[in-house]
């Protein structure tokens, strides 16, 4: 299906505004290097991942998914409904790790925080990242080659299949070590998040999906490491 040009336009605008915030967070991350060994740093291979993004804007309708910027879904769609709904999840792990189980009082930062306004590059362009490379590039791939090529249905089964494959990939690969109940809700949140994120990828574009990730990290990533940082350890 032929993109409409306004449609693809304001995609590609889009997509030049997110590479200049990816070219920023490099070049920040650039004052942290030879210093404190724990600081993570934003990689010049984002560019190249935000490259192979490029090649999947154009096939968003052809996959079946909307335009990044598709007029016919609202901001509230695409992008505050997502992120509360990634948020949440970032509620639930910080009752769970946070409260729940009791973590040690904080000394220093631990690996999953990073000093402010640092995490906010950090965190996001790896939202940015993780999305392209495990659902955006391969959904957009897969679901356009299966409508060219199969019926609606078909296309149906494997969308489901697709995505529930790769929803459950991050689960199982960050596995915790801790009880049974620990691995259970891990995986199961891990999973419900991730399908959560390519359902709105289909329904509402991939700004609805990576905003799902987004909402998450910035409570469990960007809010928590600010708590930590300066009130907890001051």
């Amino acid at each position: 299906m032929r993109q409409p040009a306004t449609s693809l336009k304001s995609s590609l605008v889009s997509y030049l505004v997110v590479l200049v915030f990816l070219a920023i967070s490099v070049l920040e991350s650039v004052r942290w290097e030879g210093g404190d060994n724990s600081i993570r740093l934003v990689g010049w291979n984002i560019l190249v991942i935000w490259l192979f993004a490029l090649g999947a804007l154009f096939l968003q309708r052809a996959a079946g998914f909307p335009d990044w910027l598709d007029p016919g879904i609202s901001n509230r769609s695409r992008f505050m409904l997502p992120l509360c709904k990634g948020f949440l999840f970032g509620v639930a792990d910080v009752v769970v790790f946070e409260v729940i189980l009791q973590h040690p009082p904080y000394k220093e930062l631990p690996p999953f925080l990073q000093p402010f306004p640092h995490s906010i590059f950090l965190y996001f362009c790896g939202a940015i990242y993780v999305d392209v490379l495990f659902k955006l590039l391969p959904m957009t791939i897969i679901m356009a080659i299966t409508r060219r090529i199969g019926t609606s249905k078909i296309a149906e089964i494997v969308f489901w299949v697709s995505a529930s494959m790769l929803a459950l990939y991050e689960p199982l690969e960050q596995m915790p070590d801790g009880s049974v109940a620990l691995v259970i809700y891990s995986t199961v949140s891990g999973f419900a998040f991730n399908l959560l994120a390519i359902y709105f990828l289909r329904k509402s574009g991939w700004f609805a999906a990576l905003m799902v990730r987004c909402g998450h990290y910035l409570l469990w990533h960007v809010l928590l490491g600010i708590y930590v940082e300066f009130l907890v350890i001051g």
